[in-house]
């Protein structure tokens, strides 16, 4: 695969970009605080701005690796960054394996759906890959929409093959195929 790092993008209402330092109130304030966002997700709630600027400073040296893309998803209105989407590559199989989150303000407005095919158009036309992938907790029917709209097949579940903030978990897995397209 050709990779390039995380560049921007584009969409109608949203730019993707690289994370940055000063992104950490908005982070912590419209999603990493939130339980409700995280409830499916593998990490834990933020509990304070510090456990999200610790986090961001983690991310902020990786942005040096090719392979290494991982966006906040902003408002071309007015810069703030209302979620996150990432893929992590495997070069082997031509295949990247993406995942989001979306403050809750955002839902239910197709925003994370038009991210994420913005994404995935990225990973097939820039970077190289045969498929792109994903899962959801079945518990959490919305992000299947998402993958569902970005043109992904549902392939199957795999039980008790997760682990989310809800404890153990089933996974529900989708992919599209670069001749799918």
């Amino acid at each position: 695969m050709n990779h390039s790092g995380t560049r921007r993008l584009e969409t109608e209402r949203l730019v993707l970009r690289r994370l940055t330092a000063s992104d950490a109130d908005k982070v912590f304030k419209n999603w990493a605080s939130d339980p409700e966002v995280t409830r499916f997700l593998t990490w834990p709630t933020h509990t304070n701005v510090e456990d999200t600027k610790h986090i961001i400073g983690t991310w902020l040296p990786l942005y040096e690796k090719k392979d290494y893309y991982h966006w906040a998803i902003t408002l071309k209105e007015n810069g703030e960054p209302i979620g996150t989407i990432h893929g992590l590559a495997n070069d082997d199989l031509e295949s990247v394996q993406i995942g989001y989150c979306l403050g809750r303000a955002w839902w239910n407005r197709g925003i994370m759906s038009e991210a994420a095919r913005a994404v995935v158009d990225f990973f097939f036309d820039e970077v190289g890959a045969f498929s792109v992938c994903s899962y959801h907790d079945p518990n959490n029917p919305h992000s299947g929409m998402v993958m569902k709209h970005c043109g992904m097949k549902y392939e199957g579940t795999r039980r008790a093959a997760d682990r989310n903030n809800t404890g153990r978990c089933d996974a529900s897995w989708y992919s599209i195929l670069r001749t799918e397209r």
